[in-house]
């Protein structure tokens, strides 16, 4: 009698386990993403917790590259979403997530805002303003896409002489020196552009001038065995995640 009650436990536990294999679920999720993606991840992550109310989701947003260069002095973390393929291969390189787990999870455009006021055609115009913002090249990919586009038309060196060049430490704070008139214009994604109160978008950086800006995204060798990191890799190319993407100004990927 006692063995047919422990099978008939044993069953039913089972039989839980394949109906709600939420349960499965442990622990935190940690993501570490690019500040770039802060808007639209903080609401794809409200959208994921709706459908799995047992999700526990912990964003860590800073640029690319102090995420890249945290995960290899060992902080925590599931998911990495890089704005920029260098840093992606950084940590790939170094064992952080596995070169097979890598994925393009959207793509966004380099453009300049600031007033309205702020007379600006071209880039060439650059020379003529005072103050310019940027992301600091070394730890941000906006920085170093606007560097490359600066480079190609020959005035990077030139405005980093005259000290025109205002390093921010990521694109939300680019973005906030010029929302503030702090500059006179700021390299910054579309995206970020979409939440300025005051600047406006002054000028697209031809995309000619600098490499497709693309997000690719990872499971680390941490995360690898997270059931609930993998649920959530795969809402992030759902198409409820794709419309919330795009709305924020992301190009999806098929």
């Amino acid at each position: 009698m006692k063995t047919h009650k422990k099978i008939v436990r044993t069953l039913f536990g089972l039989s839980l386990l394949l109906l709600f294999p939420c349960m499965l679920w442990a622990g935190e999720l940690r993501l570490s993403v690019a500040a770039s993606m802060t808007g639209v991840m903080s609401e794809v992550g409200a959208a994921f917790v709706e459908k799995h109310p047992q999700a526990r989701l912990v964003p860590n947003f800073a640029s690319s590259g102090s995420l890249a260069k945290q995960l290899v002095a060992g902080a925590p973390a599931d998911i990495y979403i890089s704005a920029n393929p260098k840093w992606m291969d950084y940590v790939v390189e170094r064992g952080i997530v596995p070169a097979a787990k890598v994925t393009t999870l959207a793509h966004n455009r380099l453009v300049l805002v600031g007033f309205t006021t702020v007379s600006i055609k071209e880039l060439q115009d650059l020379s003529e303003l005072p103050r310019i913002a940027l992301c600091s090249p070394q730890s941000s990919p906006a920085g170093r896409y606007a560097q490359q586009a600066l480079d190609k038309i020959g005035l990077y060196q030139l405005l980093l002489a005259d000290g025109k060049l205002i390093m921010a430490k990521d694109v939300r704070q680019a973005l906030l020196y010029a929302d503030r008139g702090e500059v006179d214009a700021a390299f910054v994604y579309a995206t970020d552009a979409l939440l300025a109160s005051q600047a406006k978008i002054l000028l697209e950086v031809p995309q000619e001038l600098y490499p497709r800006v693309t997000y690719p995204m990872g499971l680390t060798v941490a995360g690898a065995d997270k059931e609930e990191a993998k649920v959530f890799i795969k809402f992030l190319h759902s198409e409820a995640a794709k419309e919330i993407f795009q709305r924020h100004g992301f190009v999806t990927v098929e």
